[in-house]
């Protein structure tokens, strides 16, 4: 990848590293749905008069189905089913499990003919999934299995909307895009959340401070960001930063939650961090005679 790409790689690989911890402190007091409406007014209140200032709301509604469909997949749908999953799965588990997407989209992104994909970062998308099956079997086994679902629905989400976004949404600003999708999102959740105020007055100030920064630096400042990175290293490698959030997921909920450090954390994490280093390596020309440099989709 460019300097600028594994600028923007390694920045997002941290900041959407510490959600699992934020969303693991507020949902101890505060229903998913009121999360998820936070996060969204908060992130919407940030970009959306960006956009609007620089004149990119009108244009980008024209491409409003798409976005609809980015919506649902990176947001309405998985960050409810994040926040009910985290009422039972811990924040470190949580974020390893989500290190799967990068295989959801290299299975989507090779059915639409999108980015190849060599055979060393095939090696790297399995190293990256036998971390996690081996997670599966030394640290799941008293989980719940609906949430365990919840998380691979999210999965699914995270692993096809960036193709949407490649494919569908080009000549869409991602700040104009971001904000647009955070306020649906907001405006869907509104009637569930809004009778479930007096939640928040009721919520200690760490609930709150998790709510509010995942507004600001999770969502309004992440979302930028993950265009940029998507744009930069095409779909497939911007959606690696999966394979190393969870290292961050891991250190965080270690040291400030006090979970427990795990003989499948202690195996799966290098595993996974290690098939990052492969994945996100670029493809070699195919032949000295017809180099076939591999270029983000613009």
């Amino acid at each position: 990848m460019s300097r600028r790409g594994w600028v923007l790689f390694l920045a997002m690989s941290v900041i959407w590293g510490v959600p699992y911890l934020l969303i693991k402190v507020a949902v101890e007091d505060l229903s998913p749905v009121v999360v998820v409406f936070g996060r969204c007014v908060i992130g919407a209140a940030l970009l959306l008069p960006w956009t609007i200032a620089r004149g990119h709301l009108r244009p980008a509604l024209r491409h409003w189905r798409p976005l609809l469909a980015f919506t649902v997949l990176e947001m309405t749908g998985p960050w409810l089913l994040l926040g009910y999953a985290e009422q039972s799965l811990s924040s470190s588990l949580t974020g390893l499990l989500v290190a799967a997407v990068p295989f959801v989209a290299a299975i989507a992104g090779r059915l639409l003919g999108e980015e190849r994909l060599t055979p060393v970062r095939l090696a790297g998308m399995g190293l990256g999934v036998v971390g996690i099956a081996l997670l599966l079997g030394l640290d799941v086994g008293g989980a719940q299995w609906v949430p365990l679902l919840a998380v691979a629905l999210v999965v699914v989400g995270y692993g096809t909307a960036p193709l949407i976004v490649t494919r569908k949404l080009a000549d869409v600003p991602g700040v104009a895009a971001s904000s647009i999708a955070l306020l649906v999102t907001a405006v869907v959740y509104a009637p569930f959340a809004l009778t479930r105020l007096d939640e928040v007055a009721d919520a200690p100030a760490s609930a709150l401070l998790s709510v509010g920064v995942l507004g600001v630096v999770c969502t309004a400042l992440a979302l930028s960001l993950f265009f940029a990175l998507i744009r930069e290293v095409g779909p497939q490698r911007a959606l690696v930063i999966t394979f190393l959030n969870p290292a961050v997921a891991v250190l965080l909920g270690v040291l400030l939650l006090d979970e427990p450090f795990t003989l499948g954390l202690a195996i799966g994490l290098p595993l996974v961090i290690a098939g990052c280093a492969l994945a996100t390596r670029r493809n070699q020309p195919r032949t000295a005679a017809q180099p076939t440099v591999e270029t983000p989709v613009p």
